[in-house]
């Protein structure tokens, strides 16, 4: 039980993540129609600015809100420079603008930084555990649970509470008709990067806190996972990003733990197998966009 306990935990913490990311990709979808698979180099931008604030003696906690702060200008200055001219193209023309916006900066991180993983010297403490009863729970997870809570509740409240957040869900729900009520489209499409920024910084913090180092394709596999986290949620659904998140996180952790070692080496194969049988029972996805396109 102690075992199916610590699992559970994991799953959490790693779904988390996943959660925050896919948001992340949900929010500017649901606005601009955009799936931004730049977005993990907002997350690896993010980790390479924990790693030079720590190298120029910044304290951790400040380091860290420096990470989120450089995920926040990366995602806005990848909007203004890159895809607001491009605001109104066709899908494929986006998705082709980021994944050359996401190369440029690859190869921009291997360049001017190292192609090789940096290490992050992060207090011992953060990779310690602790003890509830029988249950062995590392501050590592922990501390992903926390963030990623914390990141979906402010946003929650953010979208339900503010005069800009209601204008975003409004966005989602007919962009044009928003427009035509005199709501600046920059402000509202700026400010829904600025939040992927947000989300996609927390993801890099309670990353590179668990990995202790940044390389250049730090986050091509986790934001490649949060893509089928938003898939399987029902692409444009904030709430089904968060529980595809949560879901492909449970996947992953419970495949670990207990497929027989005969059938690990195709532990990815047999979740994307579990992600398409639950798309073929609801192609729209778990939670879908109420207009079936966005949310």
């Amino acid at each position: 039980m102690d075992f199916v306990v610590q699992q559970l935990i994991n799953a959490i913490s790693l779904g988390g993540v996943y959660a925050m990311l896919a948001l992340g990709l949900a929010i500017v979808f649901s606005i601009v129609r955009l799936i931004n698979f730049a977005h993990g180099d907002i997350m690896t931008f993010g980790g390479y600015g924990i790693f030079l604030s720590l190298a120029f003696g910044m304290p951790p906690l400040g380091a860290l809100a420096i990470g989120i702060g450089a995920a926040v200008v990366m995602a806005l200055a990848m909007e203004r420079a890159a895809f607001r001219a491009m605001r109104g193209a066709d899908v494929v023309a986006l998705l082709i603008t980021s994944f050359a916006v996401s190369e440029i900066l690859k190869v921009l991180f291997q360049n001017t930084i190292s192609p090789r993983p940096v290490p992050i010297s992060l207090p011992a403490a953060w990779s310690s555990s602790y003890r509830i009863g029988d249950v062995v729970i590392g501050v590592g997870p922990t501390i992903s649970i926390v963030v990623a809570l914390i990141s979906l509740a402010g946003l929650t409240l953010f979208l339900r509470r503010t005069t800009t957040g209601m204008a975003m869900r409004a966005a989602a729900e007919d962009f044009e008709m928003l427009r035509l009520l005199g709501v600046r489209a920059n402000r509202v499409v700026a400010t829904a990067f600025a939040i992927s920024g947000v989300l996609a910084g927390a993801a890099a913090v309670v990353w590179t806190a668990q990995r202790g180092s940044v390389d250049p394709m730090m986050g091509f596999f986790p934001v490649l996972k949060a893509f089928i986290a938003t898939v399987l949620g029902g692409l444009g659904s904030l709430g089904g990003a968060v529980l595809g998140g949560l879901v492909v996180g449970a996947l992953e952790v419970m495949t670990q733990a207990f497929l027989p070692d005969a059938l690990s080496p195709y532990r990815d194969a047999i979740v994307l197998a579990c992600v398409i049988a639950a798309l073929l029972l609801r192609p729209d996805g778990l939670l879908p966009a109420r207009s079936g396109a966005r949310s």
